[in-house]
């Protein structure tokens, strides 16, 4: 083999030497490059998963919002309007109850009840009644005489013009007011009544 083919052979070596190294620096630098990719796209996707996340997030948050505001609003709303009932309830109230005084049947009615009440928290016998100046006479005999058949004692009637409507029963200082006036008198417990009656009909 002469000087130039053992040169050449030589050269062919080196060059076979540097195509390999050539190759495997190349390959490892594609293989770096594909993991520095997926890395890169690993962490793209998560960024964005993570704006999606709070973009989300703020979504409900703002919708979170939205909702407490519309229940406040229609809490309010509703509020304005039981006060609104409630106003016009009670403005009406004394008419509706001195109607029902001049009404036979409910007067009845609202004797029964507050001669239960009496009943309930009074002693029997000794009953001081003080009524509007309008109850009938023979109303107020019926009841004489069934509390006198109860008791064995008939009640005490007076008159008294300052009542409009009702009676009230007194016995040894303690009082049961059912006149007009003393059914009047508690308007946060007459509201809170109503309010219950309210709810019940919705």
């Amino acid at each position: 083999m002469t000087v130039e083919q053992q040169t050449q052979a030589l050269l062919a070596l080196v060059d076979a030497d540097r195509a390999r190294q050539c190759q495997a620096i190349l390959g490892e630098a594609e293989r770096r490059a594909e993991g520095l990719r997926r890395q890169a796209r690993a962490e793209a996707l998560a960024r964005l998963r993570q704006a999606f996340a709070e973009q989300r997030l703020r979504r409900r948050e703002r919708i979170a919002a939205a909702q407490a505001r519309l229940a406040t609003q229609r809490r309010l709303q509703a509020q304005q309007h039981s006060a609104g009932l409630l106003q016009q309830a009670w403005a009406q109230l004394p008419g509706e109850l001195q109607a029902a005084w001049q009404d036979c049947a409910s007067r009845a009615a609202w004797v029964a009840q507050v001669v239960a009440a009496a009943r309930d928290r009074l002693p029997p016998g000794g009953w001081h009644i003080v009524h509007a100046p309008d109850w009938p006479a023979a109303e107020r005999q019926a009841l004489s005489d069934a509390l006198a058949a109860e008791a064995g004692i008939a009640p005490v009637f007076k008159a008294d013009p300052t009542i409009r409507a009702g009676l009230k029963v007194i016995a040894q200082g303690n009082v049961i007011d059912g006149t007009l006036a003393g059914l009047l008198d508690d308007r946060a417990d007459f509201e809170a009544q109503l309010l219950r009656q309210l709810e019940l009909a919705r």
